[in-house]
């Protein structure tokens, strides 16, 4: 039970203030895992929007190996929301995570994404953008876009036009049809493609994940897909969290300096542990991390800007003092 209660708190959150929502938010937590009767490392990691490495690396498993039903994990889940809206939502690639803010709640939920690789015929990626809900549609029916039926040809597959509503359809038993062009958000019959980059465009969730995420969202609901490898968050008592995720799709020259943009104008510069900040560029957990210089470094730091601006003003007093002197 408790277990299950843990895997909720990732997917809702209740938001207190009703409808004023908090400037930053940072949602999940570290958590135990109970393995169960077909569990992989790609579904765990797909059920709790965790890379399937880190779930291995952080609790010394063998990749190669399959898990044992049973199985204690330990997961980090902790992430930062990177837009708040009043109703809608938001879908963030870098970490893979589509978050539906209704009536004062936010519940997320892991999804997986475009393909990295471009094709002679079309690229796959995810495009970013605003849309709106134009259709909702159990048991689907897949109208096989030309440049996929192109793509199958070339590769000698078989060709279709349609896929009726069943096991081997694509789309799974639910599909929300967005304003985006070829974009949909949907279930899925490959859950281990969910939480990475495997699909040609649309948005995929776990067939259990859609099953809630498809009553609560309507026609006309507004959404936008955007593209935030950095997050950094305040919170209420003055700890700076960072949240560093792969720049996937290589939008960015550096992702050091998008770092240090993101940390500038939320004016914290002065507040942050630059090493541990470099540790997390290279680690790249995707974990939020307080990033907070500690206490005794930035009284430090005061006391050497303080003396700094007292030795400068010091010089200036001395300056003008000469001055007076000869001209009296």
């Amino acid at each position: 039970m408790k277990t299950i209660l843990n895997a909720l708190l990732i997917f809702s959150l209740l938001l207190v203030a009703g409808s004023v929502l908090a400037s930053d938010m940072i949602v999940g937590s570290e958590m135990t895992y109970v393995t169960q009767k077909g569990d992989t490392l790609q579904r765990v990691g797909a059920k709790h929007g965790v890379f399937w490495k880190t779930v291995a690396s952080d609790n010394g498993l063998d990749i190669k190996q399959p898990l044992t039903e049973g199985t204690s994990l330990k997961l980090n889940t902790r992430r930062i929301v990177p837009r708040i809206v009043d109703d809608g939502i938001i879908i963030n690639i870098p970490d893979r995570t589509l978050y539906l803010f209704k009536d004062g709640k936010l519940t997320l939920f892991p999804v997986g994404l475009g393909l990295l690789a471009k094709t002679e015929i079309s690229e796959w990626k995810t495009p970013t953008g605003k849309f709106t809900v134009v259709r909702k549609r159990k048991d689907p029916t897949w109208y096989v876009p030309e440049s996929i039926q192109l793509e199958n040809a070339m590769k000698g597959k078989e060709v279709e036009e349609t896929v009726p509503p069943g096991p081997k359809n694509p789309l799974g038993k639910y599909a929300i049809d967005t304003s985006i062009g070829g974009v949909l958000i949907h279930s899925t019959i490959w859950p281990g493609s969910v939480y990475r980059y495997m699909s040609h465009g649309c948005i995929r969730l776990l067939p259990e994940h859609m099953e809630q995420l498809y009553p609560l969202v309507e026609v006309k609901t507004k959404g936008e897909i955007i593209y935030e490898p950095v997050k950094v968050a305040l919170t209420d008592n003055g700890r700076v969290y960072l949240e560093i995720r792969t720049d996937v799709y290589k939008k960015f020259n550096s992702i050091r300096e998008q770092i240090t943009r993101t940390i500038d104008s939320r004016g914290v510069s002065d507040r942050v542990d630059w090493k541990k900040i470099d540790k997390l560029l290279k680690d790249e957990s995707g974990v939020a991390e307080d990033v907070t210089l500690s206490s005794s470094a930035i009284n430090t730091l005061k006391s050497t800007t303080d003396n700094g601006k007292n030795g400068l003003g010091q010089k200036i007093f001395d300056f003008f003092r000469v001055r007076f002197k000869k001209t009296t």
